[in-house]
């Protein structure tokens, strides 16, 4: 089995993204954000090179654009990528405020994966993935 090679994206393409400048630590958040979105395609097939990299450009897009809509939910909710801020009560950053506790358990493939990268794995076909026989 080969699987893709990170990191899905630059902190070039997270300030795209985002609209804000890349945090210091853009590479090891985008790293962790990618082993989220690797958790979340454990059953997708798609082709890739001998590097393991997607050939389509299109997969190749959705990997970048789910890693950076990760990092993006991640900064948001105050998490630094361990997913430990998932846990308290309040987080606030600039004009957004979050309250409250959250129930919420991990989702797709095991982890809290953020709506928007769910949404760019769905529209490139990528979750949900399916067990096929050999």
């Amino acid at each position: 089995m080969i699987v893709a090679r990170q990191p899905y994206a630059t902190p070039e393409q997270l300030t795209a993204w985002t609209g804000q400048p890349a945090p210091a630590d853009a590479e090891r958040l985008l790293a962790r954000a990618g082993e989220d979105i690797d958790s979340a395609l454990l059953t997708a097939v798609y082709p890739v090179n001998d590097n393991g990299d997607p050939l389509d450009p299109q997969i190749r897009a959705a990997l970048a654009d789910a890693t950076c809509a990760q990092v993006e939910y991640q900064l948001v909710a105050g998490d630094d990528g361990t997913g430990a801020a998932g846990q308290w009560d309040s987080v606030s950053i600039g004009p957004v405020s979050l309250s409250g506790r959250s129930s919420r358990t991990s989702t797709t493939g095991g982890v809290d994966l953020a709506p928007r990268a769910d949404r760019a794995l769905r529209r490139a076909g990528l979750t949900p993935g399916c067990v096929m026989p050999w």
